[in-house]
């Protein structure tokens, strides 16, 4: 059987068609990423996101809001820790759902890359192994980013998709 083929039980009232033949266990860990954030990753999501927010560019504005220093844009910050799971996954088209809660700012430094560091971990995965939670853990400087964060994942794949890809 290759990993295109359907996996499963006869059940006809299922539709195994589209699940993938790996499913995940809860407990298991996703690979762990450093992601580092620059002042020009800053400036180029501005650009592309129109949010010019100034604690976002500018020290002097974020101190005065009571930042240490220029934070990254939190959707930013969501977005490259979801690709961590997505990669994992097998793509962006799998995450389906997100839920995250900030606990803290990421600092990026003028002259060095801030490192945001992801790791995940399963927590569930379906009873029909259609999804999987995973449950991420994401730190910069050793301080919380994240408080709660799960981004749900399909484990179905689509037969016709993988075997044109």
């Amino acid at each position: 059987m290759t990993t295109d083929e359907p996996t499963g039980t006869n059940d006809p009232t299922l539709d195994h068609s589209t699940t993938t033949t790996r499913r995940p266990e809860p407990g298991e860990p996703i690979r762990a990423r450093s992601l580092p954030i620059t002042r020009e990753d800053l400036r180029r999501y501005a650009e592309a996101s129109g949010d010019h927010n100034p604690i976002h560019l500018s020290d002097e504005a974020a101190q005065t809001l009571g930042l240490p220093g220029v934070v990254a844009h939190g959707m930013l910050t969501s977005a490259l820790a979801i690709g961590v799971v997505a990669e994992w996954a097998g793509g962006a088209d799998r995450v389906v759902a997100t839920s995250i809660r900030f606990a803290g700012p990421v600092v990026v430094p003028a002259d060095t890359p801030a490192l945001l560091e992801v790791a995940g971990t399963v927590k569930k995965v379906a009873d029909d192994g259609s999804t999987a939670e995973v449950a991420l853990a994401v730190t910069c400087g050793g301080a919380k980013v994240f408080g709660k964060a799960i981004v749900t994942v399909s484990l179905v794949r689509d037969r016709n998709v993988a075997a044109s890809g």
